[in-house]
């Protein structure tokens, strides 16, 4: 089942208009025809919208409104990955990934040890073509949202954004002991918010994890070995999903 997403703005009643690359995509890749079935969200509600295609012209594609899937494809709890700047082009696959396991916001990080320093410019371009990414891998991953990527802060600000939430969690590598990872993914609760902070490819400085700290973070290992930082986000995402899910 293709899925798009629809503004608000473009829902009259029970249609639904695709406007913009959608509708070359729809028209010209996937080759769809009037009467054929797709899903829609509008980005905000989490619902997905199964619609008939009823038309499809050379702006828009009109589709009308059959029902509406009731089992919810989101996450119970709104989960906000801050992210160190990493080196190359991991930065796209952290978003791709994470997107897919059902993150509700993306934070890059500027911490200490960050290899990566984006001007203003640069972080504006990358900014676009980030938040591109996550709507892509929303589509792919059948998501009720677009989750948002946030522009480039810096970590004191991070934690200040991250203060109010219900818990924060922080894989450091000098954390030992599963024993705490395990109560602290066992205690999350539908409807919490939660803040998993990763590190850059140099990991936190311990500065930084103290003040993590002060803001009521808890420090956890992701286990015996040492995890890059593409690959710390999606395993502990993972595992709050399978905490989370029923």
């Amino acid at each position: 089942m293709k899925h798009f997403f629809v503004p608000a703005d473009q829902v009259t009643g029970k249609t639904f208009t695709i406007l913009g690359n959608d509708v070359n995509h729809i028209r010209n890749v996937l080759r769809m025809k009037p009467g054929e079935e797709l899903s829609v969200s509008n980005g905000r509600d989490g619902r997905e919208y199964r619609c008939g295609i009823v038309a499809i012209e050379e702006d828009r594609v009109v589709c009308a409104l059959r029902f509406i899937k009731e089992a919810a494809v989101e996450l119970p709890s709104k989960v906000y990955l801050f992210q160190a700047l990493p080196k190359a082009d991991k930065m796209e696959l952290i978003i791709q990934k994470t997107v897919e396991l059902g993150v509700h916001e993306i934070i890059p990080v500027a911490c200490a040890r960050c290899v990566v320093k984006l001007d203003p410019a640069k972080a504006r371009v990358k900014a676009g073509r980030w938040q591109s990414l996550a709507e892509a891998a929303a589509k792919q991953s059948g998501r009720g949202i677009v989750p948002k990527v946030a522009p480039v802060t810096t970590f004191p600000k991070a934690l200040e954004y991250a203060a109010a939430m219900d818990v924060k969690l922080i894989p450091y590598e000098l954390e030992e002991g599963m024993g705490r990872t395990k109560e602290a993914l066992g205690s999350l609760n539908a409807g919490q918010t939660v803040a998993v902070f990763i590190g850059p490819e140099g990991g936190f400085e311990e500065t930084e994890v103290k003040r993590a700290r002060d803001v009521g973070s808890i420090p956890i290992t992701l286990g015996k070995r040492i995890l890059r930082t593409e690959t710390a986000g999606l395993t502990l995402m993972a595992w709050i999903m399978y905490q989370l899910e029923e």
